[in-house]
């Protein structure tokens, strides 16, 4: 069964405002003495934040050029870190959770385990007892409140699963369907963060590697059959991928890795994961950590 992408998109909504409002500051870029600085910043041949870095300009007086390209970066600067602050408080995109959620929205809960709520996610819970293996993975992430300015939100639970090294998902793939393993509840402290033990999930046919997770109000509404905030996924670095996929055990991810991108795969293709694709350090021998911030 494949995954289907949710058909809104809240970041297109978003690239249509910015243009509208880069349109409305390249009016309103006039002095008071009517000079156009903007388009002077942008005539063929001066120098302004949009011209190729390294090139040379082609003008005839190098103070008048340096004071333009001054100006212009001054408003570019300005502009980017408007930009940046926005963008860090738009909340995550909604995703489809994919036909393997385990949260008894399709069958199999998860949620109902006892267990459920813990930090290391690589072993089964219940009657079950697998154990995944793979190069070490931790995953962060950090829970922010867009209704309160993107501060900390606090005692937000997340329920988070992915496949295993083979592309599996346990309860329901073939030799997996009874272990519940790579399936986990995490609760947000006093600075939003939550973080999962875990490994680092394959690539499977048709999907770049990702991980789903499902954002609640409380650790009561995640166990007790409540509606998620929001449904959400996170993209794994081309770079990191390629390491962990070196590895023993990853071989068929590194052929499937080779027929996608992000910019062609079913979930990340509008913006290339622009707000989900994590911050990675660490290596594959120690193991990784994944970073992310959800504003929700």
């Amino acid at each position: 069964m494949p995954e289907t992408p949710n058909p809104l998109s809240r970041r297109g909504l978003l690239a249509m405002a910015a243009a509208a409002g880069a349109t409305v500051l390249a009016a309103c870029s006039s002095d008071g003495s009517g000079a156009q600085t903007s388009g002077a910043a942008n005539a063929p041949g001066s120098s302004t934040a949009g011209a190729s870095p390294g090139t040379t300009p082609a003008t005839s007086s190098e103070a008048t050029t340096a004071t333009t390209a001054g100006a212009s970066t001054a408003a570019t600067t300005g502009s980017t870190a408007t930009a940046t602050d926005a963008a860090s408080c738009e909340p995550i995109p909604e995703e489809t959770a994919g036909p393997f959620p385990g949260d008894g929205s399709n069958g199999p809960d998860v949620l109902a385990e006892a267990d459920v709520v813990r930090s290391d996610i690589r072993s089964s819970i219940g009657s079950a007892s697998g154990v995944a293996d793979g190069v070490p993975l931790t995953i962060e992430l950090t829970i922010t409140d867009t209704a309160a300015g993107c501060t900390p939100l606090a005692n937000a639970a997340v329920y988070l699963w992915h496949c295993d090294r083979e592309g599996s998902y346990s309860m329901y793939s073939g030799g997996a369907e009874d272990e519940n393993y790579l399936r986990g509840v995490q609760v947000s402290d006093a600075d939003g963060r939550l973080s999962f033990t875990s490994i680092f999930p394959a690539c499977y046919s048709g999907r770049w590697p990702h991980a789903h997770f499902e954002v609640y109000s409380s650790v009561e509404d995640a166990t007790g059959g409540g509606e998620p905030i929001v449904t959400s996924q996170l993209a794994f670095p081309q770079d990191t991928c390629d390491v962990a996929y070196a590895t023993t055990g990853y071989e068929q991810s590194v052929s499937n890795l080779s027929q996608l991108s992000l910019q062609s795969d079913m979930v990340f293709s509008d913006d290339g994961a622009a707000h989900q694709l994590a911050t990675m350090t660490g290596d594959a021998t120690s193991g990784y950590t994944a970073s992310l911030t959800l504003a929700v």
